[in-house]
C-alpha cells in the first residue's frame, strides 16, 4: 500500500510540472545597436504560435532591474528595447550574456532565452593621466630602461590595446613587451647621452592603439626631466666690483651685491659667498650675505683714516665635491653731508569720510635735520596726482590738507609720499609714506546690469519653480552695499499673485502654473534697495514670456468632426489618377511647430488606391480603377502635429466606388441643390466672370505693350504694372524687371495672400503657416541681391521636404505667410 501511494504521488507531480517544461533559445547581438533592432524570432525558435502570443500573454522577464529586451506580440520578434553598453553590463569579462525568461500562460510555460552581447570597438585606449613625468639622471648610461604607465581599454578581445608608439626624438626609443594576461606594456630605452645644461627636459608623446577595425588610439604626454650633475663651477658676472660709500653711511647698509651663477641646478647650482681668509680688518667693517651676495657695512667708516678697501670674495657651489671661483671688490669712502632730514608724523586721522570738505587737516608733520647751517635747511614736498597738499605752518611743522574731492569707490586708500630734502652738497633726503584711508558714504544706489530682463517659462510648469534670478550690485561697502529685493506691482496685474521673490538672493519663483493659450506674456518690476541711511534703490523690468508646450491635440473640422462616425465619399469608376475625393481639415490650439499639422492614411486597405497630401489633407486617387479593386475602401486618416511628443487625431472616411456620381449616393462634397431660375446670384457671378476676363485681356495687352517698349530702349523703366489671371484662380503681378505670383486656395474656408518673386515656388510647392488664436508667421525681406528663401516641397508619395531657392534678383518686398490651410500656386 505505501508503494502504490508513492507511485501515485510521482504521477501527480509529473502531471503538475509537465506544462512548465521549458525551451531554450540562444541569440547574439552587438552592443550599442539602435533600439528596435530585432534579435531573433522568439515565437519560431520556441515553437509558439504567433496568433497565441497575445491571448497567452507572452512576456519577457529579465534578471536585472534595467529591462533591455522586449518581444513584439504581433510578430513574435525579440527586439532591443534600450541602449546596451557591454562594458557597463559585463565589466572586465570576456563573455557577456543576458539571461531572460519567456513566460506564457494557458498552459504556463517558461522558456530560457540567452542573449550574448557582442563587443564592438566603441572605446579608445585611455591613459591614467594626460601626462606622466620620468626623472632621468644626467649621467645615466645609454641603454637604461624606464617603465611607463600603460593605457586601459574597457573593450575586450581583439578590441583591446594591441601596441604602443612613441613620437620621434633623439634620446629615447620604445620597447614593448607582450603579456598574454595583462596585455602589452612599454618601457623607455635611453639611446643617447643627456646634457641637462643643453636640454633640461624632453617631451614625448606615447600613443596606445587597440586592435579594433578601425583601430582607436589614445595619447599621453611623457615629460622626461634630466637630473643635474655637478660639472660646472660658479662664474661671477664681473671680475672686479667697485663702489663709492659715504663716510656717514648707516651701519647695516648694503653697499653692493656680487653675483655668481652656476649652470648646474638644485644643490649643485646653489652658490655660497664668503670673504677669503687672511684679509686683515675687513670683517670688522664689512660683512657678506652667503646667500644673496650682499655686502653690508657692520662698522663705522671714516674717510680720514681709510679712504679705500680691497676685498677678495669667494663663490662656492653645494656639490659633494664643491667647485669655487673668486672676484675683487674695491670700495672707496667719500666725504659727504652725512645727516639726512628726519620726518615724524605728529598726528593722523584714522580715516576720512569721502564727503569731507576741502581744507580738512589730515595729519601734522614735523621735519628736522641734525646738521647745521645750509645742510640743516629742509624743503618738503609730496607725491603728485593726489587730492592733498602740504602747507607749512611754523618752521619745521607742516600740515597735510585735503585739496580735492574724494571718492571711495575710485580709491579707498591713498599712500602719500612725503619727501624732505636738505640743501647740502650733495643734498640728502628722506621719504615717509602716509596712508590715508577713505571711509564710505551711501552715495551709490544698487545697479542692475540691464534695465530689462527677459525670462522664458514653459507653460504647465509646476508652481513654485525657480524662473529667474536678478542681481544688483552696489559699489558701496558694508551696510551701504547690503541689497534686498522686492516686487513692484504692474498696472495690469498684481505681481505677488503670479510670482514671488527671495528678498535676500533675488531668486524669483512662480506662484502658479501658466497656460500659453491664456497668457503669453506679462511683466513686473523688481526693486533693489540698499541698507544705507537714507536707503537708495533702483528698478529693473522683468518680461516673462510663456513658451508653448504641445498640450493640445489636433481637432478635426466639420463635416468630419463627429466622433465615432464613418463618413462616406463616392468616387466614379472612371476617375483618373489624381481625382479629388475629399479634404480633411483640422486645427490645433497650440502655436508654432506644435500646431503645424500633417495628414497620413494609417490603415490603408484593399489595393491602396488613395493617397493624402501630408500638408493639405486632400485625398486623391493614385491611379485609374480596375475590375480587381474593391468597391468600398475604408480609410483611417491620422492628423499629427509636430510637437514633442506629437499628438494626433483620427477620422474614418469610407470611399465607395460607383459607376457614376449620378447613380451613387451623394457625398459630403456633393450636396443636392434645388434647381432655380436665373437668380441675382447668377447675375453677379456672370458680371464677375466678365470683369475678370476684361481685366485679363487688358493685362495681356499691357504686358505685350510693355515688352515691346522694353525691347525698344529706355521705356521699359517707365512701363506700368501688369496683372494677369490664370485658370487655376491665381493672379500674377509684374513690373518691368519684377514679377510676383498671388495665390489663393480655392477650396478652403479661409485664405490669405502669398506674394513672392517669380519663378517661385515650383509646380508642386505648397506653403503653410498658422493663423488663429496663436499666429505663427514669418516675414523675410529679400534684398536686391539674390537671397536664399526657404519653402516646403510636397510630393504625393514622399513626406514634406525642404529646399532652398534663390529669389529673383531685385525683389525687396517682404514675403508673409499667414493662412490656416494650404494653397497651391502656379510656377
Amino acid at each position: 500500500m505505501p508503494g502504490r501511494l508513492w507511485i501515485v504521488s510521482l504521477c501527480w507531480i509529473w502531471l503538475c510540472y509537465r506544462p512548465v517544461t521549458s525551451g531554450h533559445a540562444v541569440y547574439s547581438v552587438s552592443e550599442e545597436v539602435r533600439p528596435g533592432t530585432v534579435v531573433g524570432n522568439l515565437a519560431k525558435d520556441l515553437n509558439l504560435n504567433v496568433a497565441d502570443l497575445e491571448p497567452r500573454r507572452l512576456r519577457i522577464v529579465s534578471g536585472s532591474s534595467n529591462k533591455r529586451f522586449e518581444v513584439d506580440l504581433k510578430t513574435g520578434a525579440l527586439f532591443v528595447l534600450g541602449s546596451i553598453d557591454r562594458e557597463e553590463l559585463c565589466p572586465n569579462s570576456l563573455t557577456c550574456t543576458e539571461t531572460l525568461e519567456a513566460i506564457v500562460n494557458d498552459p504556463l510555460q517558461m522558456h530560457s532565452v540567452e542573449v550574448k552581447i557582442l563587443d564592438i570597438n566603441d572605446h579608445p585606449p585611455v591613459f591614467p593621466g594626460k601626462s606622466q613625468t620620468i626623472r632621468v639622471a644626467e649621467l645615466a648610461l645609454v641603454g637604461s630602461k624606464f617603465p611607463l604607465l600603460g593605457a586601459e581599454d574597457p573593450d575586450m578581445g581583439g578590441n583591446t590595446i594591441s601596441s604602443y608608439k612613441l613620437s620621434q626624438n633623439a634620446f629615447f626609443s620604445l620597447e614593448v613587451h607582450t603579456d598574454a594576461d595583462q596585455g602589452p606594456s612599454a618601457e623607455l630605452v635611453l639611446t643617447k647621452s643627456l646634457d641637462r645644461e643643453k636640454q633640461a627636459a624632453v617631451r614625448l608623446v606615447l600613443t596606445a592603439v587597440d586592435g579594433g577595425r578601425p583601430p582607436r588610439s589614445g595619447t599621453t604626454e611623457i615629460n622626461v626631466v634630466v637630473l643635474d650633475a655637478n660639472d660646472n663651477a660658479p662664474v661671477f658676472s664681473k671680475s672686479v666690483y667697485k663702489a663709492l660709500v659715504p663716510e656717514n653711511i648707516a651701519v647695516g647698509s648694503t653697499i653692493l651685491t656680487v653675483n655668481a651663477t652656476d649652470l648646474d641646478e638644485e644643490v649643485h647650482g646653489q652658490v655660497r659667498y664668503s670673504f677669503k681668509q687672511g684679509q686683515k680688518g675687513i670683517s670688522e667693517k664689512f660683512s657678506i650675505d652667503s646667500i644673496t651676495g650682499d655686502i653690508s657695512v657692520v662698522g663705522e667708516l671714516d674717510y680720514e683714516s681709510t679712504s679705500a678697501y680691497e676685498i677678495r670674495v669667494e663663490a662656492r657651489d653645494g656639490g659633494s665635491t664643491p667647485l669655487a671661483s673668486h672676484c675683487k671688490v674695491l670700495i672707496e669712502v667719500v666725504d659727504v653731508n652725512d645727516n639726512a632730514p628726519d620726518i615724524k608724523i605728529s598726528s593722523l586721522l584714522d580715516s576720512v569720510r569721502e564727503d569731507a570738505r576741502k581744507g580738512t587737516v589730515i595729519a601734522l608733520i614735523t621735519v628736522q635735520d641734525k646738521d647745521g647751517g645750509k645742510n640743516g635747511k629742509v624743503r618738503c614736498s609730496i607725491s603728485k596726482n593726489s587730492p592733498f597738499v602740504l602747507e607749512s605752518t611754523q618752521g619745521k611743522y607742516y600740515s597735510l590738507v585735503l585739496s580735492g574731492a574724494l571718492d571711495r569707490e575710485e580709491n579707498e586708500l591713498y599712500n602719500v609720499s612725503i619727501i624732505a630734502t636738505d640743501e647740502g652738497s650733495p643734498p640728502l633726503s628722506s621719504t615717509t609714506v602716509v596712508a590715508v584711508r577713505v571711509s564710505d558714504v551711501n552715495d551709490n544706489p544698487p545697479r542692475f546690469p540691464e534695465p530689462f530682463i527677459d525670462v522664458y517659462v514653459k507653460e504647465n510648469s509646476p508652481a513654485g519653480g525657480l524662473i529667474a534670478q536678478v542681481s544688483a550690485r552696489d559699489i558701496d561697502v558694508g551696510e551701504n552695499a547690503h541689497v534686498t529685493y522686492s516686487l513692484l506691482d504692474s498696472s495690469n496685474m498684481p505681481s505677488v499673485s503670479v510670482v514671488n521673490i527671495n528678498s535676500m538672493t533675488g531668486e524669483i519663483y512662480s506662484m502658479q502654473s501658466f497656460n500659453f493659450e491664456e497668457v503669453k506674456h506679462f511683466q513686473f518690476k523688481v526693486q533693489a534697495t540698499d541698507s544705507g541711511a537714507p536707503p537708495l534703490s533702483s528698478n529693473v523690468t522683468v518680461n516673462v514670456f510663456i513658451l508653448d508646450e504641445n498640450d493640445n491635440s489636433p481637432v478635426i473640422l466639420p463635416p468630419y468632426s463627429e466622433a465615432g462616425s464613418v463618413n462616406t465619399e463616392n468616387v466614379p469608376y472612371s476617375a483618373e489618377g489624381g481625382y479629388y475625393v475629399a479634404k480633411i481639415r483640422a486645427v490645433d490650439a497650440d502655436s508654432g511647430y506644435n500646431a503645424l499639422l500633417s495628414y497620413h492614411i494609417t490603415e490603408p486597405k484593399g489595393t491602396n488606391l488613395f493617397r493624402i497630401g501630408s500638408s493639405s489633407g486632400e485625398i486623391r486617387t493614385k491611379r485609374r480603377m480596375s475590375d480587381h479593386d474593391l468597391k468600398t475602401h475604408p480609410l483611417v486618416v491620422t492628423v499629427c502635429d509636430h510637437g514633442e511628443p506629437s499628438l494626433s487625431a483620427t477620422v474614418t472616411v469610407e470611399v465607395v466606388v460607383v459607376e457614376s456620381l449620378d447613380s451613387g449616393q451623394p457625398s459630403l462634397r456633393q450636396v443636392p441643390m434645388k434647381e432655380e431660375g436665373f437668380s441675382d446670384l447668377n447675375l453677379y457671378l456672370l458680371i464677375a466672370i466678365v470683369s475678370v476676363s476684361v481685366i485679363f485681356l487688358l493685362s495681356l495687352i499691357g504686358l505685350i505693350a510693355a515688352k515691346c517698349c522694353g525691347s525698344e530702349g529706355g521705356l521699359s523703366r517707365c512701363s506700368g504694372p501688369v496683372v494677369t489671371t490664370h485658370p487655376d484662380g491665381s493672379w500674377s503681378y509684374s513690373k518691368a524687371t519684377q514679377q510676383y505670383d498671388v495665390c489663393f486656395s480655392s477650396d478652403t474656408l479661409k485664405s490669405d495672400v502669398v506674394v513672392f518673386p517669380s519663378p517661385f515656388p515650383p509646380a508642386d510647392a505648397e506653403l503653410i503657416s498658422i493663423n488663429g488664436g496663436d499666429t505663427f508667421s514669418r516675414t523675410q525681406t529679400l534684398p536686391s541681391s539674390g537671397k536664399v528663401f526657404q519653402h516646403h516641397i510636397q510630393d504625393s508619395n514622399r513626406p514634406t521636404t525642404t529646399r532652398m531657392v534663390n529669389s529673383l534678383k531685385g525683389a525687396k518686398q517682404p514675403v508673409v505667410l499667414r493662412e490656416t490651410t494650404w494653397g497651391r500656386c502656379r510656377p
